[in-house]
This record gives C-alpha cells, sequence and structure tokens, in this order.
C-alpha cells in the first residue's frame, strides 16, 4: 500500500487574474465615461467615486498582486497603475467634494491625463506581443486618455468638445475590457478555447 510519502504531489491550479481586474477596470470606466460623454448628467460622478475605489481600485489591485505572483510582469504592472489611477480620481473628486482641497485648473488635469495617455501608449506598444484582445483595449484606452486631456485644454470641434469624444472612446474602451474579460472567464470555464483572442501581431 502507498503511504502518503510515496503518492505523487499535485500543483494546484491557479485562476487567471486578469478578467477580474478587466471587469473593474472596464465596467468602472464605462459609468465615468457615459457622464464624459453627457450621457449622465454631472450630478452622477458621486456614484462613480465609491465605485472607483472599490471595483475599478481594489479589484484591479488585487489582480496586480496574483499577476505579481504568477510572473506576469506586464499583468502586474498594468493593473496596479490603473487601479490605482481609480484611486487617484476617487481620492481627487473626494477631498475637492467635500471642500478639503480647491478645484484644480483644468490645464494640471490635463496634463495628468496626457501623461496617462503617454504610459498607456507605452504600454500598448508592448501589447503587440499579446493577443488582439488586449491590445484592442490599450488602442482605445490611449486614445481615450488624449482625447480627455485634449478637452481639459479646452479643445474643441465646432460646438463639440474633445472630452466628449474621449467619453464616447472611453464607453468603447470599457466594454472591450468586459468582454474581454468575458471571454477569459469562458475559455476558461469551458477548459479550452471557445472564442479566440486573437493571435498577437508580433510573434515571439
Amino acid at each position: 500500500m502507498a503511504t502518503p510519502i510515496d503518492q505523487p504531489l499535485t500543483t494546484p491550479k491557479i485562476a487567471n487574474p486578469a478578467p477580474l481586474g478587466l471587469a473593474g477596470f472596464g465596467l468602472t470606466t464605462v459609468v465615468l465615461s457615459s457622464i464624459n460623454a453627457g450621457w449622465l448628467p454631472p450630478e452622477a460622478v458621486p456614484v462613480v467615486v465609491p465605485l472607483a475605489f472599490a471595483y475599478g481600485g481594489i479589484a484591479q489591485l488585487i489582480a496586480g498582486v496574483l499577476e505579481f505572483k504568477t510572473g506576469n510582469t506586464f499583468g502586474m504592472v498594468a493593473f496596479t497603475s490603473y487601479g490605482l489611477f481609480w484611486w487617484w480620481f476617487a481620492f481627487l473628486r473626494w477631498t475637492i467634494g467635500a471642500g478639503w482641497l480647491k478645484a484644480p485648473p483644468a490645464s494640471a488635469v490635463a496634463v495628468t491625463l496626457l501623461m496617462w495617455g503617454v504610459f498607456t501608449f507605452l504600454l500598448w506598444i508592448v501589447t503587440f506581443r499579446s493577443n488582439k484582445a488586449v491590445w484592442s483595449i490599450f488602442l482605445l484606452l490611449w486614445i481615450t486618455f488624449f482625447l480627455l486631456a485634449a478637452g481639459d485644454f479646452g479643445c474643441t470641434i465646432g460646438n463639440l468638445s474633445f472630452g466628449k469624444i474621449g467619453g464616447l472612446f472611453g464607453i468603447l474602451t470599457g466594454l472591450d475590457a468586459l468582454l474581454v474579460a468575458f471571454v477569459e472567464i469562458l475559455n476558461a470555464t469551458a477548459g479550452r478555447e471557445v472564442i479566440p483572442l486573437g493571435r498577437p501581431i508580433v510573434q515571439a
């Protein structure tokens, strides 16, 4: 009879943390972008603040830590960074809304969004070695950041603000992230590739 020490050890299966991070990012982005696009009134911002803390922020931070444990440097940097972006947004809105800080000039917010656009553009270059689904999310996201920055700089097309266009791109970005999260969950649950995410543009 085999003793416990003779029995082979099985490595526990590790879940993919990416769908959690994508879902937290996508859902929160759609809600905020609906305000930026004018689909929801500005008075809806207080709804986004706790959502940004709880789901957009904490869910992505958890995903980033778990990606670190799996050895995924890109996933760790991306989810942790954008999770903390949501915390920045929530703290900014919270402190201003509570009257603890004065609202910053639009140009300062514009520069911040511009730098997030630059950071996202650099990560997008890295995604050329990832699947096309992730590549598409980062493509839409850096465009969104640049449009939102242009909006805060006061750029318009006729009577249409670049910020409102950025809101529309943000909705597309969030929906794209939610769709990719769904596909990854579906594939993991089925134990096979039900819906492909697309081959990398640059093959390793």
